[in-house]
């Protein structure tokens, strides 16, 4: 192993977990990130302000030694809570056990403590205030919005979805690469808190799902919740045809009217707050020869309808810390094998993803979805060795998602062919069962 200096883009939330991943085998790091350091001021409001934590992410926390100092700030949520439009609201739980649940954390407050985390191991040195604005792959050269020129023996591209370092992998390796709109964007929202505290059930994921749209609500240590507006960007109910006060109190009225007396800065959050927009990327391959490797949005950004896009990332870091473990810092070796092992799970779980989106805002309230989560938690409890919902293998399970998206294809044509037999879900033909999984 050599003790050269890696350079990693970005110290956004997986720059700092790979750089202590990296710190374990001796490695000193520089991070280059383009903002200030986040610790001195506060992020800008209406910018992802909390995410979900699953076992995929948690696993990267314990590993660098972490998890102990942020389990206080994750809130537990059990479920899914639907509010439908006359206000009657039903939980639906995650898993089939008390145990199986997602948590709900500050963006900025893990993204700190992260930072905080690599710094101590005395072995990263952050520079903030550096903005990428070239990569020269062939000499190995990095130039910075402040004239600043740096050498590498190998780079990281921890930078996001829009990775300098991604633009020139492409040209040095013809990679293919697609970015696609999903012609829907958001727009974040607060509900404080009560004088008594959290002023609706703080352990559950919230969704008020309207069809084509839908608003959701995760809690916040302070007892606030986070909402975020889902919704084309444009047509006839859409961020281009919600413009004024007026326009925004008849949204609410008519789709989401508990929650009007929830958000008493309604209209100055609407207008105040940006437009995020929504996108995939599909890349291939996410490495360059043995000197460049994108993780994280910088390889495959996705939409956040599967609460995966952390804990994507942050498994992206898991990976290549035990590829480095398997191929004794063999970087050319290493970087290979990340592409070829892994992408087909960056783009599967991009697809999962995407078909979420259409669970969570329309198929949430129908009877048929409802039937069919009954019927999946009754086929885990009767066949556990055979049947775990696609839920549950990406939420609960560190299952590659690749397989998670092949046994779930499987699954779901199992689940159509026993409720056309029995729409209720009551019913269940072992025989059906068998022919389908195995």
């Amino acid at each position: 192993m050599d003790n050269n200096k890696t350079i990693l883009i970005g110290a956004g939330l997986s720059g700092p977990l790979m750089a202590t991943y990296l710190t374990q085998h001796g490695y000193n790091v520089d991070i280059y990130e383009k903002r200030s350091d986040m610790r001195l001021k506060n992020i800008s409001a209406g910018r992802s302000i909390n995410l979900a934590i699953s076992i995929r992410g948690i696993r990267a926390l314990i590993e660098i030694g972490v998890y102990d100092e942020i389990k206080p700030l994750m809130i537990p949520m059990k479920g899914r809570m639907i509010h439908d439009l006359d206000g009657k609201t039903t939980l639906q739980p995650y898993g089939k056990n008390k145990k199986e649940v997602i948590y709900s954390i500050s963006r900025a407050e893990l993204n700190k403590k992260l930072i905080t985390a690599s710094e101590n191991t005395g072995k990263v040195q952050i520079f903030f205030e550096h903005d990428l604005t070239n990569v020269d792959l062939t000499n190995n050269k990095l130039i910075f919005n402040n004239n600043i020129e740096k050498s590498f023996d190998r780079i990281i591209g921890c930078d996001g979805s829009s990775s300098v370092l991604r633009n020139e992998i492409i040209n040095k390796t013809n990679a293919k690469f697609a970015k696609k709109p999903l012609g829907h964007g958001y727009k974040e929202l607060t509900i404080p808190p009560s004088s008594n505290g959290f002023i609706i059930q703080p352990n559950a994921l919230h969704i008020w799902p309207r069809g084509n749209f839908m608003l959701i609500a995760l809690p916040n240590m302070d007892k606030s919740f986070t909402c975020t507006l889902f919704m084309p960007m444009k047509g006839d109910t859409s961020f281009e045809t919600i413009l004024t006060a007026n326009n925004i109190t008849s949204l609410f009225k008519t789709y989401f009217p508990d929650v009007l007396k929830l958000i008493p800065s309604l209209h100055n959050e609407f207008l105040k707050n940006p437009v995020g927009d929504l996108a995939t990327i599909y890349l291939n391959p996410w490495h360059y020869d043995e000197s460049a490797v994108l993780i994280g949005d910088a390889a495959h950004a996705i939409v956040p309808f599967f609460g995966q896009g952390m804990n994507a990332s942050f498994q992206d870091c898991t990976i290549l810390n035990q590829l480095i473990i398997d191929n004794d810092n063999n970087w050319k070796k290493i970087f290979s094998a990340f592409s070829k092992q892994h992408v087909i799970n960056g783009h599967a779980i991009a697809d999962m993803a995407i078909e979420n989106y259409e669970e969570m805002r329309d198929s949430v309230n129908k009877s048929t979805y409802k039937a069919q989560r009954k019927l999946e938690f009754t086929l885990e409890q009767e066949f556990p060795n055979k049947f775990v919902p696609r839920y549950s293998m990406v939420s609960f399970s560190e299952k590659p998602y690749s397989e998670v998206y092949e046994r779930g294809e499987k699954q779901y044509k199992l689940l159509n062919k026993l409720l056309e037999l029995d729409p209720t879900g009551e019913t269940i033909d072992s025989t059906i069962v068998n022919t389908f999984i195995n």
